[in-house]
């Protein structure tokens, strides 16, 4: 996680530049470790082809002006060149660079002569085969008391070039190392105690979050391992390859279990998709990372790492505000522990690049920052066992809150059961004589009431069958008023007639008077309209005798035998009692063929044609509403032996699975109030009874058909 902000470090480099200029550096206290960072001369070598001798003849080197030198990631290969001096007794004395990671490091030392040998050290050398079996990369200097020597560095690698170098005698150089293990060693008891705590905790409440956060913990180890120097040192000293690819997966799958921990202990796996897309294309920009350095493409895969960390960090952060800002109380430990850690990176960075000075608190802040980190979190998932724990005493109070009610109900019903129980018995007793009858009275109840349930569609239609009725009879009482002033006006006429025939003036002035009376009542109008009302009248005393006889002909409730029926008649008078329905606004298409009359029971089958025309025609008003468009088609005819009837509809049609449980009881479509789900399912008990069948075509969108089929002789 060290990457996360070196995108910075160029920034915070540029308010960083000194005026020290590279100088001879005299040693002169056997018991201290110096830092040797800005006594340096430094070259950069872009075409990596140059000799040292080249590189030393040149001699084109340019001060340091930094305490400890950063070059960032570059393909180049730099030269430092220091001129030491020794003014005490010891002339051992050691240059040690305590960054791990730098691939090739190669120091041309002189000797007596003034010739100068080489010793070969770095990542690419494995421990074994150098001259201090240490993670940090030491020499061996030879400069006698009072002498100063040249010396020369020769730096080449794929991820970040930091060099921290520094001079001392073998006690102390030795001493500074001890002292980094004991504080790493200190780092990683606390990262092992909190993997166990952690592990320990996850068996015993099985939430996965734990599960990630374990792993989370140990890829920050096995991160700062890498960054140390130490997987190097104590598990894979003769693995170079390994201890370099260490420093991209290590990170890389420490920043994906950082998500996958993030996602399980903010979310519980409910996180939006938007931000599940974010976190799982990061998640592959990681394993991208991995790839990329296996494959060999080390400085790329450093590269793209980099601000893949600082991506995933903004991103993390901002969605741990967002989640505080909603009143999550984990996010508040999760952006504490964060942002502890990231402050650490920042602190460690700005000491790098001279910022801070180089001394144990900059210099182990990553650890310091990782650890805070570590313990925060898990004290927040310390936290969030505490939430469970609240919740299930607040649920397991609701429980036995609510087994209390439950059990004072049960109590309370039971001493009302009993005391029913005894009062039933005493009936029962008493009443033991007429149970058969009671019995037969139940079954005759249920048939009631089934038939009761088959009527229940034509009880709905009451209110229309009243308004069809209504029409014809306010006609015809709407004619009587005017037709009843017509008549008496007649009866005053023969009555005038009767007067004028007893007089004895003259015809002619009886003919003037009556041609004068008969233009006063309009009398040639009064014979048009009382005409027309009488027709009237008559009219609507027909309506109203055809609505009744095909209500008498539809219901049919007496009739529980088999007849001979005429099917076209049945569905005739089906359609006057569901006309209200159509509203004027459907159009029926009606299909009649010559068909023989059949043995059924006219009543029962009446029904189920009503039942199936008010389907039909709910399922054309959902398409239409109230629009044109809408067509209901009746249509008999003859197949083999069998007496078809065709319902069909261009409504809004069913699907597979409304077809598979059309006919189930109480399954329907329709909202609630609307329909009880009984309707078809009696319908096609109907159809059995009479030995027949039912074939269903439909199509979401277009429409619907039953098909009906009749035995035309029932066996």
């Amino acid at each position: 996680m060290k990457t996360i902000f070196y995108l910075v470090v160029f920034a915070v480099a540029l308010f960083t530049q000194g005026s020290a200029k590279g100088q001879s550096f005299v040693y002169t206290n056997a018991n201290e470790v110096n830092i040797v960072g800005k006594q340096v001369g430094v070259y950069e070598d872009p075409t990596n082809t140059k000799t040292f001798e080249a590189i030393r003849s040149a001699n084109q080197f340019k001060p340091s002006e930094k305490e400890v030198p950063n070059f960032g990631i570059t393909s180049s290969t730099y030269w430092l060149k220091i001129d030491l001096g020794n003014q005490t007794t010891d002339p051992k004395l050691l240059l040690m660079l305590s960054y791990p990671q730098l691939d090739e490091v190669d120091l041309y030392s002189p000797d007596s002569t003034g010739t100068y040998r080489v010793m070969k050290s770095g990542e690419h050398i494995s421990l074994s085969n150098r001259s201090y079996y240490n993670q940090n990369l030491i020499f061996a200097l030879d400069i006698p008391y009072g002498q100063q020597k040249t010396y020369y560095l020769r730096i080449k690698s794929s991820e970040q070039i930091l060099v921290p170098l520094s001079v001392g005698a073998t006690s102390p150089v030795f001493n500074v190392i001890n002292h980094q293990d004991n504080l790493t060693s200190i780092y990683f008891g606390i990262i092992l105690v909190m993997i166990f705590y952690n592990i320990f905790v996850y068996l015993s409440v099985k939430d996965r979050s734990y599960l990630y956060y374990v792993f989370y913990i140990l890829f920050v180890g096995l991160t700062q391992i890498g960054f140390q120097g130490y997987g190097y040192r104590y598990f894979w000293p003769n693995m170079p390859a390994l201890a370099n690819n260490s420093v991209i997966l290590f990170p890389a799958i420490t920043g994906i279990m950082a998500i996958e921990f993030f996602k399980k202990f903010l979310y519980a796996d409910k996180a939006p998709k938007r931000v599940n897309l974010v976190l799982n294309l990061l998640n592959i920009f990681y394993v991208v990372n991995c790839i990329l350095s296996v494959a060999g493409l080390h400085q790329l895969s450093q590269q793209l790492l980099q601000p893949n960390a600082m991506i995933a960090s903004l991103i993390i952060m901002g969605l741990s505000i967002h989640a505080i800002r909603k009143g999550s109380r984990p996010a508040i430990f999760f952006l504490v522990a964060w942002v502890t850690f990231l402050a650490g990176i920042i602190i460690f960075i700005m000491k790098d690049v001279g910022v801070l000075p180089y001394n144990n608190f900059t210099n182990y802040i990553l650890q310091i920052g990782s650890a805070i980190e570590v313990v925060v979190l898990s004290f927040a998932l310390a936290d969030k066992i505490n939430i469970y724990r609240k919740e299930k005493e607040i649920s397991q109070a609701a429980t036995l809150q609510a087994l209390k009610e439950n059990e004072k109900i049960i109590t309370e019903q039971n001493v009302i059961l009993e005391k029913r129980v005894e009062e039933r018995t005493h009936e029962l007793n008493l009443s033991n004589q007429e149970l058969n009858k009671a019995m037969t009275e139940l079954k005759d109840a249920e048939t009631q009431l089934v038939e009761s349930e088959k009527m229940a569609s034509l009880g709905q239609l009451t209110a229309g069958i009243a308004h069809e009725i209504n029409n014809p009879i306010n006609f015809v009482t709407s004619n009587v008023k005017p037709l009843n002033r017509d008549v008496k006006m007649l009866l005053e006429a023969v009555d005038e007639m009767e007067r004028l025939a007893l007089n004895t003036m003259p015809i002619a002035e009886k003919q003037k008077i009556i041609e004068e009376y008969k233009e006063d009542i309009d009398y040639d109008y009064l014979k048009i309209e009382i005409d027309q009302l009488l027709n009237g009248i008559g009219e609507g005393a027909s309506r109203t005798a055809e609505i009744v006889k095909g209500l008498r002909i539809f219901s049919r409730l007496d009739e529980d035998d088999l007849k001979k029926a005429d099917i076209n008649e049945g569905l005739e008078s089906t359609l006057i009692i569901a006309n209200n329905l159509l509203n004027n606004v459907i159009k029926v298409d009606k299909q009649y063929n010559n068909i023989p009359l059949i043995e059924c029971y006219p009543g029962k089958l009446n029904q189920v044609f009503l039942n199936m025309i008010s389907n039909a025609v709910y399922a054309i008003k959902k398409k239409f509403e109230d629009k044109d468009g809408g067509i209901l088609g009746i249509k008999t005819y003859i197949d083999d032996d069998y007496l078809a009837i065709s319902i069909s509809d261009n409504g809004i049609g069913m699907d597979e699975v409304t077809k598979k449980k059309l006919f189930e009881p109480f399954f329907t479509t329709k909202d609630v109030g609307e329909g009880t789900g009984l309707g078809l399912s009696i319908a096609y008990n109907t159809i059995v009874k009479h030995n027949g069948t039912v074939e269903i075509n439909s199509e979401l969108g277009v429409g619907t058909e039953f098909i009906i089929k009749l035995p035309l002789i029932q066996k």
